[in-house]
């Protein structure tokens, strides 16, 4: 027999629990045995037997089905009929009335079974005792339902748990235990949901502050999809959207001041205008732009400059050596590197002179330098050469370009190129100096370049990557660099340390490094014009020169993590048309033992802390024709104490 069969015999509902009325099952079985025993006639006895198998199979039945779910009772074993049935027995009631029609009380079957049974025989006497048996069964039955209903607003089955209250409201209009139950499931519901989107807003709000803004979305997008009306989840939305475009703003700054860094001037120009287009008052993409049209636009003077030079140098051209018509050409080719024009004259000019070329003439640069002496020129080839290389010459040494020729060396061997007390006048071009690696060990951390007690002039050369600085000038060494790149070395860009020397920077960028972009202490003396100092870790610029003269103009210096130019100390000079933009800490610092330079004309904006700080005993008055504005922090902070402003660890012993 199947379970619904059983259920329909029993009087019970699909899904009822057979469990509370198993007592009054059995005690049913007990009447309809009784009505066996005392039947008045085989007939009857025989009809009223069939009735009590159909019965026990249907208790058999749930038995079984409570058993499987682990909830088995005592099984009682059915008694043996009470009387055999007769050999032939003709059925009083036809085969289709053998399996009654479903009720929904649990002893449905068993009263409608003996009502009739007894009306056959003059039962009217168990009638009574059916309609309180249909009391007790509502009674099962809204208990039932109750329980069941807050079983399904434990599970959060909100579906359920209705159709439960909604039933025993069908039993018991306006009942207590309906109104309770619809106010648990509403309660429920609430807590569900303000569970639910707390844990899946506050997971969107995480991933958007770590920048993971894919998983931000798809978060809160679970919140929009679950709970459409739900208020926090477009705000949130939004804020991923303006993360997003930030991040996309962002990448785009990114690719523009690359473009300016490898001096794509059109491109970057470009690329800042559609940043402005959709972002009108972003500053770094108006930056960007300024610096590219102002690159641009002395790119094209250069160019006119070259050719005036070109033609002094032809004029100058008696087939011969002549040192001035050979300076006017180097420079020329310098600030026109593409004309070929200049090129070929420069080449047949420089043939005047003896000429080195690696390979070719000597296997390698080291080779070529112990064979050359003053005015000699060596050309190397596009290839990356090991160093350490020594200069004592006044030799000129041309590359291929920064990009193009290389000369590197491991970082504890000493810097790829130092130039030698012996070189008066050293000419390097086109070349890229760097360490093979970042690492150094123990407590040497040398240069890329070394000027030590020589002079030199490197034209378009790339120091990178140096333990130390890229370029240090020491022991009354002097330097002049143009247009070169210092990039993301270990100490400062350029340095100059210690009285008597001199260093010279114009029309270079310093970037990345990991203290400051130039630097000059000791009483070095520094003219730095037109540079590019920016993202380093420490200052854009920092000068330290005792009685010795800083001349400084024209620089940009942007985004430094401290301050954008830091002036501790000098004899003499000019501090004039630089712009401190964007820094960390702030942007001009000026100290009194630096009170004799003239500083005007400057410009500090959007920096994080003070746009100029002035120490104690400087008066603002004083550097009132400089710019001061738009800082975060505040405009001017005037006396400042600095005592404990102290540069740690800067020796040229160690700092070469």
């Amino acid at each position: 027999m199947t379970l619904s069969d059983a259920r329909k015999i029993l009087g019970m509902g699909p899904n009822e629990d057979p469990r509370p009325h198993l007592a009054e099952f059995q005690n049913a079985r007990e009447r309809i045995a009784e009505m066996v025993r005392t039947a008045p006639n085989e007939i009857l006895a025989d009809r009223y037997q069939q009735g009590l198998v159909e019965f026990d199979q249907a208790l058999a039945a749930i038995r079984e089905y409570l058993e499987a779910l682990g909830l088995a009772i005592p099984r009682t074993p059915s008694p043996k009929p009470e009387r055999e049935p007769a050999a032939t027995v003709v059925p009083l009631i036809p085969d289709t009335a053998k399996t009654p029609k479903p009720r929904r009380r649990a002893l449905a079957w068993s009263a409608w079974l003996v009502v009739f049974l007894v009306g056959a025989a003059g039962g009217w006497l168990l009638y009574y005792k059916t309609e309180e048996s249909k009391v007790l069964q509502r009674q099962a039955r809204i208990a039932f339902l109750e329980r069941m209903g807050a079983i399904y607003v434990e599970n959060r089955r909100w579906q359920e748990a209705t159709k439960s209250f909604a039933e025993i409201e069908e039993l018991t209009p306006g009942s207590e235990l309906a109104l309770i139950g619809r106010r648990s499931i509403e309660v429920g519901m609430t807590e569900e949901q303000t569970q639910f989107v707390g844990y899946w807003s506050g997971q969107a709000s995480a991933e958007l502050d770590a920048g993971r803004l894919d998983e931000a979305q798809a978060a809160i997008q679970r919140v929009i999809d679950t709970f459409p009306a739900q208020t926090e989840a477009p705000a949130i939305l939004q804020r991923i959207e303006t993360a997003r475009f930030g991040q996309s703003l962002a990448a785009a700054i990114l690719t523009a001041r690359k473009q300016l860094d490898e001096r794509q001037w059109d491109v970057a120009i470009a690329s800042a205008r559609r940043i402005l287009a959709t972002s009108p008052n972003n500053e770094d993409a108006a930056s960007i732009a300024a610096d590219a049209t102002a690159a641009l636009e002395k790119h094209n003077l250069n160019r006119s400059k070259a050719k005036e030079l070109l033609v002094q140098a032809i004029a100058r051209d008696q087939g011969q050596f002549d040192q001035q018509a050979l300076d006017l050409l180097r420079d020329a080719a310098s600030l026109a590197p593409d004309n070929a024009a200049i090129a070929v004259r420069l080449e047949k000019m420089a043939s005047y002179i003896r000429t080195l070329r690696v390979p070719g003439d000597f296997a390698t640069p080291a080779e070529a330098l112990a064979a050359a002496r003053d005015r000699d020129r060596i050309v190397l080839s596009e290839n990356t050469w090991q160093g350490p290389l020594f200069v004592n010459a006044a030799i000129e040494l041309q590359g291929a370009g920064f990009g193009k020729t290389l000369i590197e060396c491991p970082a504890a061997e000493g810097s790829p190129i130092t130039i030698g007390p012996d070189a008066k006048g050293a000419r390097i071009s086109g070349i890229t100096f760097r360490h093979e690696s970042f690492l150094a060990v123990g407590t040497d951390r040398f240069s890329a370049a070394l000027v030590r007690s020589g002079q030199a002039t490197f034209v378009d050369c790339h120091f990178s990557d140096a333990s130390g600085h890229g370029l240090a000038v020491i022991e009354n060494g002097q330097a002049v660099g143009k247009r070169c790149r210092f990039a993301d070395n270990g100490w400062n860009g350029a340095a100059a340390i210690g009285k008597g020397c001199a260093l010279d920077i114009r029309d270079s960028e310093s970037l990345n490094n990991f203290e400051h972009g130039i630097q000059s202490w000791d009483g070095a003396a520094v003219t730095l014009i037109n540079n590019r100092c920016e993202g380093n870790s420490r200052n854009g610029i920092h000068t330290d020169n005792g009685e010795a003269s800083a001349t400084i103009e024209g620089n940009q210096l942007l985004a430094n993590r401290e301050f954008g130019l830091v002036l501790d100390s000098a004899g003499a000079g000019k501090i004039s048309g630089n712009t401190a933009r964007a820094n960390l800490l702030g942007g001009l610092v000026i100290r009194a033992a630096a009170s004799a330079l003239a500083v005007t004309g400057n410009h500090a904006t959007l920096n994080q802390g003070p746009g100029l700080v002035l120490e104690k005993s400087l008066s603002a008055a004083d550097y009132s024709a400089n710019t001061v504005m738009k800082n975060a922090s505040r405009e001017i902070l005037a006396d400042a104490d600095l005592s404990l402003h102290e540069e740690p660890g800067e020796t040229s012993a160690n700092k070469e």
